[in-house]
């Protein structure tokens, strides 16, 4: 199913509103990533930039251009790892959070 644009809306809304989803949308996209999903965490990540810094902001960060950064997250981008990286870093700062990996057995 599509994501709409009302629904889209609502997410920028909201993040704009609460501190604690804008945590929240950080954290499940790097869980994503971590847990081997990069389709799914780079989405999220482009929710969260788009709900938040924008692209243009970190493309300055990174000194990169806005493009690039928009390829590197896309559906078929391929970031590396440094670059992935920086950009949670980034995000981390903006945010003013720091994500930390808990290692938990499996069942």
């Amino acid at each position: 199913m599509a994501i709409t644009r009302k629904f889209r809306t609502t997410i920028l809304q909201r993040a704009e509103s609460d501190a604690a989803f804008r945590r929240h949308m950080l954290t499940e996209a790097v869980n994503e990533l971590l847990a081997g999903d990069l389709a799914a965490g780079k989405a999220m990540l482009r929710d969260y930039i788009n709900a938040t810094i924008t692209f243009q902001q970190l493309a300055k960060k990174l000194k990169k251009t806005d493009k690039s950064v928009h390829r590197m997250l896309g559906p078929r981008g391929n970031p590396r790892a440094d670059n992935i990286l920086e950009i949670i870093k980034i995000l981390q700062v903006n945010e003013r959070v720091t994500l930390r990996v808990e290692a938990k057995r499996a069942a």
